[in-house]
């Protein structure tokens, strides 16, 4: 009789940023029950069904939160062998490039992009030890196709998110370390949600219509509807997998047809 096979990430230690709502949970869930031992930050209470050893309270935005957050993977698991970054978002203003101050430009870059590179400067080294590892960063077709109506800010920090992993790919590929971008289009999320309201209250329209400008921005979802969390986290899983050993240095885009080009 044949023996059951282990679970896909049994043994693999794992942290994954944004990883108690959205597209980040989803990840979250999906690799707990491909047996993966994990740990998560965010600065909110997290959800109940999550295990209070896989959470750490952090700012990810801050440089003290990257230290807990890498101190509490070195300490809890001995070392990480899979980083997946979803955390990110925008809470910049509507009202164009001239209604973001240095404030909001630097709290985009803190959250979009620097949470990113703290961490990795953290715990990538001790993947480099060993000889192996694997890193996704979540950036976003806006590095492509900004929304200038409340996003310049955020879309500027994942142009420079996706810039900075290829220069890291080309570093740390020769040492074992895979680097890979997932870059999403719109994906529906609490965080998109509250994305709509805000520019419907600066604009003085309806939800609807603030959908609406959405996909006018973005010229359209040719499938007709965004990308739902777990289909992105089928992704992310699939790449941060051994399945994808030769996969290195690429962005993949997941945005329903959204970026009218190849």
């Amino acid at each position: 009789m044949t023996a059951p096979s282990e679970p896909e990430f049994s043994g693999k230690r794992v942290v994954i940023t944004g990883g108690t709502q959205g597209a980040g949970h989803a990840v979250f869930q999906k690799l707990a029950a491909a047996g993966a031992e994990l740990l998560t930050a965010a600065r909110s209470t997290p959800p109940e069904t999550m295990p209070e050893a896989a959470f750490v309270r952090a700012d990810l935005s801050t440089a003290a939160g990257a230290e807990t957050l890498a101190n509490a993977a070195l300490e809890r698991m001995g070392g990480v062998d899979i980083l997946v970054h979803v955390l990110g978002g925008s809470s910049a203003p509507g009202g164009g490039f001239a209604a973001s101050g240095d404030d909001v430009w630097q709290a985009e870059l803190d959250l979009n992009l620097m949470s990113a590179v703290r961490l990795d400067r953290l715990l990538v080294p001790q993947m480099i030890a060993r000889g192996k590892g694997a890193i996704i960063h979540t950036a976003s077709i806006q590095s492509r196709l900004p929304l200038y109506e409340s996003t310049t800010a955020y879309a500027a920090a994942k142009a420079a998110l996706v810039a900075y992993s290829k220069a890291l790919s080309k570093e740390v590929g020769p040492k074992g370390v895979r680097v890979n971008v997932v870059s999403p289009g719109w994906i529906y999320t609490s965080a998109a949600e509250a994305m709509v309201k805000r520019i419907a209250q600066s604009s003085g329209s309806s939800e609807e219509a603030a959908r609406q400008s959405i996909l006018d921005a973005l010229g359209g979802i040719p499938i007709g509807r965004p990308a739902l969390p777990e289909e992105v986290a089928d992704l992310m899983v699939f790449l941060a997998s051994d399945r994808a050993s030769a996969i290195h240095g690429a962005e993949y885009v997941i945005d329903g047809g959204t970026i009218p080009t190849i």
